[in-house]
């Protein structure tokens, strides 16, 4: 079991208004105590994603309702986390200190942090046995994908573009496990991992036009933001579904989605993921089974949050970048290798 002395603050990132990944700085802020029904972790591991520098920035502007207009409500970010349990609140039932848990926060943010407290109820459930920390952080990316590839059917034919982020990884693994046909487009370097991950065709963008590949899908995923339906329509069945991570150019996206709200189909959508307390326990699950596998570009130390801000914004990581808050052998963590 983990000991530790409470202390009065704790090392978080913080940025006090929008702007580049030089408004971030790590500051000291007030320790968090858990309130009933809470726990409270000890962050090991966390990530740096695409919604993290879009918050940093405050894009798209409309987003400003939930994190602030003029400056951020929530001034510490960070969705992933994963840690060791060190707190409980009253009434907390079926966690106990030292418990290795990951999940996320999508609500509140505040995971790129030394401590984190949130509901035992919510996006939370236990590190499989032999997963360390760094490798669990696997939950944003997924979350986001299975609010697309949950739509698929056994049979159904499913192309992703962009199949080597950290959105895209998780769709190709997501979408074979219920038992669709993925074609995978990715640049040439990403080929061996995108088969790898199981796609059943992988096309390379750079030599092919994938637009023109003479074949149809039910569904259609940009998981990076960088085509549009538009370009997409000759790979559309009647039926199909064109579902983007982006507004899309000129918010073609949104304005499509609700031009087909109304007069049915083909669709367009931005995914809206539910429900990421159960999608985190069942997640556990695929990860304890090894049927879902992060894919990590680089992880990088806490102290260098900034850098690791630039190197997401550049727009060329595979799969996902990881943020080390602290060192899992600093606690003697049981962690398998």
């Amino acid at each position: 079991m983990l000991r530790m002395t409470d202390r009065a603050t704790m090392k978080a990132v913080t940025f006090q208004g929008y702007g580049p990944p030089e408004t971030l700085a790590i500051r000291d802020v007030p320790l968090p105590m858990p309130g009933v029904g809470e726990v409270r972790v000890q962050v090991h591991a966390s990530t740096v994603t695409r919604t993290d520098t879009a918050t940093m920035r405050g894009h798209p502007f409309f987003a400003r309702a939930a994190t602030g207009f003029c400056r951020p409500k929530m001034p510490t970010p960070g969705i992933d986390f994963a840690g060791i349990i060190d707190a409980l609140g009253a009434g907390v039932t079926g966690f106990a200190p030292g418990d290795r848990v990951f999940g996320l926060s999508p609500d509140s943010y505040g995971t790129h942090a030394e401590h984190l407290c949130l509901r035992a109820d919510a996006a939370i459930a236990p590190v499989p046995a032999g997963l360390r920390f760094d490798q669990a952080v696997v939950g944003e990316g997924a979350w986001y994908a299975h609010g697309t590839t949950s739509q698929l059917d056994p049979g159904q034919r499913c192309l992703i573009y962009g199949a080597s982020g950290g959105i895209g990884t998780a769709a190709v693994q997501l979408a074979k496990l219920r038992g669709a046909e993925v074609t995978a487009v990715v640049g040439a370097r990403h080929l061996d991992l995108a088969a790898q991950l199981g796609a059943d065709r992988v096309v390379n963008y750079e030599a092919e036009d994938f637009t023109a590949l003479g074949q149809t899908f039910d569904l259609v995923f940009d998981a990076v933001g960088k085509t549009s339906w538009f370009a997409c329509r000759p790979l559309l069945t009647p039926d199909a579904i064109f579902a983007a991570t982006d507004l899309g150019p000129g918010w073609s996206n949104v304005l499509l989605g609700a031009w087909f709200a109304r007069s049915a189909r083909p669709r367009v959508q931005i995914p809206f993921p539910k429900d990421a307390s159960g999608f985190v326990r069942s997640l556990g699950g695929l990860l304890a089974e090894g049927r879902f596998r992060g894919v990590f570009d680089r992880r990088y130390p806490f102290d260098d949050v900034v850098e690791a801000f630039r190197y997401v914004e550049t727009g060329q990581k595979t799969g996902i970048v990881g943020l080390t808050v602290r060192p899992e052998e600093a606690t003697g963590g049981d962690g398998a290798g």
